[in-house]
């Protein structure tokens, strides 16, 4: 094996051992400062403080589970799991949503209850320097942790990053709340309290609908279809490439299929030839398997056949849902034609091949014409 085709295995262990490291610099923090708050809420009888504790424990949680997802999803195939775990990780970021959002439920629950049954904090000035720490190690925290989610397309580690940005909001009221009750007398902390886990159910929810969203299957990404299309379609023999679906089974672990638009006078060795070369580039180009490679056969000498496709074109894309029209082959002799649409998901699919199939049989009476309807999947 070249130092090509190591690449990706290369690129999801230094994914994991991101994840891992990151993760564990999450955990010591985070543990750190659960304890320090912890012991200040209880001895200055702030609530507020409390809970941000235990937000902060939370979060120490999250990224145990972030680490055993990114471990148990790093596992090799095997006959139950013939494409890998990765999705694993979609499912441990769910976890993590899970807690975020049972946290901010918690913790309303012990607000509403101090703004029923009120408590006079006692802070010192240790403790407020505590909490400022705090804000900026958090905020510190959470910039790191998102970039390196980003970095590595982890969803668990830009949720905790986007989290830790959050607790350095609340820390920060804490703070705020703590100073106008020395200065004033007015103690707002409980409805801080009430703020606070307005902020991290809010957060929690976001963060559940988001990895639904990678559960579910997302839109391809644009740019990286667009990539494999302009491999496809540097080959000189390949005349278009359609139907690009990318198939997600994890962060970094995509199969892909494809229709190739090929002359008509290529042989079968001719297009295995071409559709092994074409799967090794995408791959090492892009890290995308390429699973399945489906074949659009064009008219190359029929002047009469190029007439009628260009007529065709004109009826298809003359309709503001037709996105796109691809696959088309007429046999002018046994008159009959077939081609594919990309329709708009605006309007009903079935009605607008009804119409379509309308003008072009109304266009070319006496052809038997098959119509495939596509959706707009990846642009």
């Amino acid at each position: 094996m070249n130092n090509t085709e190591k690449q990706p295995v290369n690129d999801l262990r230094n994914r994991e051992r991101t994840i891992v490291r990151t993760g564990i610099i999450g955990i010591l923090t985070n543990i750190v400062l659960a304890a320090f708050k912890a012991v200040i809420g209880i001895l200055s009888n702030s609530i507020a403080v409390v809970l941000d504790a235990v937000n902060n424990l939370s979060d120490a949680v999250s990224s145990v589970i972030t680490i055993i997802g990114s471990k148990l999803a790093g596992r090799s195939p095997d006959r139950k799991h013939p494409l890998g775990h990765g999705r694993i990780e979609y499912l441990t970021a769910m976890v993590v949503s899970g807690l975020i959002l049972y946290a901010g439920i918690t913790s309303a629950v012990e607000s509403v209850k101090k703004i029923i049954d009120p408590e006079i904090p006692d802070y010192s000035t240790v403790s407020l320097i505590i909490i400022g720490v705090a804000v900026i190690v958090k905020i510190l925290l959470g910039t790191y942790v998102k970039k390196q989610g980003h970095k590595v397309n982890s969803s668990s580690l830009i949720a905790s990053g986007t989290d830790a940005l959050f607790d350095a909001v609340i820390s920060a009221s804490v703070l705020a709340s703590a100073v106008i009750f020395l200065t004033t007398g007015l103690s707002l902390e409980a409805y801080v309290g009430v703020i606070i886990a307005v902020f991290i159910i809010k957060a929690g929810i976001e963060m559940m609908i988001d990895t639904l969203g990678d559960i579910l299957g997302r839109r391809a990404d644009s740019e990286k279809v667009s990539k494999i299309r302009e491999i496809l379609v540097s080959e000189p023999e390949v005349l278009g490439a359609y139907d690009i679906i990318l198939y997600n089974y994890g962060p970094e672990k995509d199969y892909a299929s494809v229709h190739l638009e090929l002359p008509d006078t290529m042989s079968v060795k001719d297009v295995d030839i071409l559709t092994r070369r074409v799967e090794t580039r995408v791959y090492h180009e892009t890290g995308v398997i390429l699973t399945g490679v489906g074949v659009y056969s064009f008219n190359t000498d029929d002047d009469e056949a190029a007439a009628i496709r260009n007529r065709v074109s004109e009826i298809v894309l003359g309709h503001e849902w037709a996105l796109q029209m691809h696959g088309f082959f007429v046999d002018t002799a046994a008159k009959t034609m077939r081609f594919d649409t990309v329709v708009s998901f605006e309007v009903n699919r079935d009605e607008a091949i009804a119409d379509l199939y309308a003008d072009v049989t109304g266009e070319f009476p006496g052809y038997t014409v098959t119509i495939v309807p596509d959706l707009d999947i990846s642009g």
